[in-house]
């Protein structure tokens, strides 16, 4: 006789899925950075460097203007507040690609610039 999910007789061994059997010591980053991959993103590593040295990395003035969005294989999503601050981006591109692929762990080739909706 086949067992239903949420009959009584059932134990908690028996509903468990496949994709929670991680062993008991696997870091939340190491989950993360399997979940990224999983998304056809960079590693965890990769994401939280580039979020977390944004300012660092571009500066001040671009800072306020300009926000990482998401970073997707060799290409950073960016999100600027003003239209004008998407033209000043690419005169920066080269420049700011290199700063941002010392970064990670694949090097950044091209910036996506979307103007933020007002």
């Amino acid at each position: 006789m086949m067992n239903h999910p949420n009959t009584p007789d059932d134990t908690p061994d028996d509903r468990r899925n496949d994709t929670n059997d991680l062993p008991p010591h696997t870091t939340l980053q190491g989950q993360l950075t399997r979940l990224l991959q999983s998304l056809g993103s960079d590693d965890a590593d990769s994401v939280t460097g580039v979020f977390g040295a944004w300012r660092e990395l571009v500066g001040d003035s671009v800072a306020a203007h300009v926000q990482p969005v998401r970073l997707d294989h060799a290409t950073l999503v960016v999100e600027v507040d003003d239209p004008s601050w998407a033209t000043e981006l690419r005169f920066l591109e080269a420049s700011l690609c290199a700063k941002i692929s010392s970064f990670t762990t694949t090097p950044v080739t091209a910036l996506e610039v979307r103007v933020k909706r007002r």
